[in-house]
């Protein structure tokens, strides 16, 4: 370890900081929300982009066709992530009302449960018995601990408008780049179509390295991963659009 990081770690370890860290409320995942959007919108938009160049459609198609997926996909993926929060605060605020009624009918049984839950964790006799009484002394603490402990649930902030927002937010701006090159006619299709695999291989690869800068992953792999996972998707959306017509005989006008 280097050094400057080792000061880093020591200067983020000392009392007061950890102290302000701890007093944060936890964050939302909104960086999910973002890498979750950008990714589907660059793969979604730049497979309609090459199944439409592989068939053999003009520029004008591919843009009615990419900008319609860009706006229609993206409401869709932003109204389901909307959905998919909004159920997990439910699930949390379910779970809260009932403990907080449990402990209102049966605080014996709850401070049994208390009890048993840092048994488990290697805790026994007096301390043991001490981390119960000044659990169950404070009763927003004693639904917390039972949340996280009995739950699994943690206290992130669930905001399902923010997160349908970035969502909805990542996959336009994201999705419309492998689009950008249709949008010059002087340009001939091979060349579009060239430069927006470009583009789009560059999204995946930027994406993925933001991703790993933010959950501590090592960024080459990371961006290169991102890289083949959506450069897979559009080889198959190409292949089908290459295919199909001859295979079916779909003439293309």
């Amino acid at each position: 370890m280097k050094k400057t990081e080792q000061e880093a770690l020591h200067a983020e370890h000392r009392p007061e900081n950890i102290a302000r860290r701890l007093q944060r409320s936890p964050q939302s995942t909104r960086v999910s929300d973002l890498v979750l959007g950008g990714i589907d919108g660059c793969i979604t938009t730049f497979a309609i982009v090459s199944g439409a160049f592989g068939a053999g459609f003009s520029a004008a198609v591919v843009l009615v066709l990419g900008f319609a997926n860009l706006l229609a996909d993206g409401f869709s993926m932003a109204v389901s992530n909307f959905e998919a929060v909004a159920a997990q605060r439910e699930h949390l605020e379910a779970a809260r009302r009932t403990e907080e009624r449990h402990i209102h009918l049966v605080p014996e049984g709850e401070r049994e449960e208390v009890r048993q839950i840092f048994a488990a964790k290697g805790f026994s006799g007096d301390t043991l018995e001490k981390i119960v009484a000044t659990i169950t002394a404070n009763r927003a603490l004693w639904i917390e601990t039972m949340l996280s402990e009995e739950y699994g649930l943690s206290r992130t902030r669930h905001r399902p408008a923010a997160s349908a927002l970035a969502t909805f937010a990542a996959f336009v701006a994201v999705g419309a780049v492998p689009l950008l090159p249709f949008l010059f006619p002087q340009l001939s299709m091979p060349l579009r179509f060239a430069a927006s695999a470009l583009l789009a291989a560059l999204m995946f690869f930027v994406i993925g390295m933001l991703k790993s800068l933010v959950y501590g992953q090592p960024t080459l792999r990371s961006g290169f991963k991102t890289l083949l996972f959506g450069g897979t998707a559009a080889a198959l959306a190409f292949l089908t659009g290459y295919l199909l017509p001859r295979l079916f005989g779909i003439g293309v006008t």
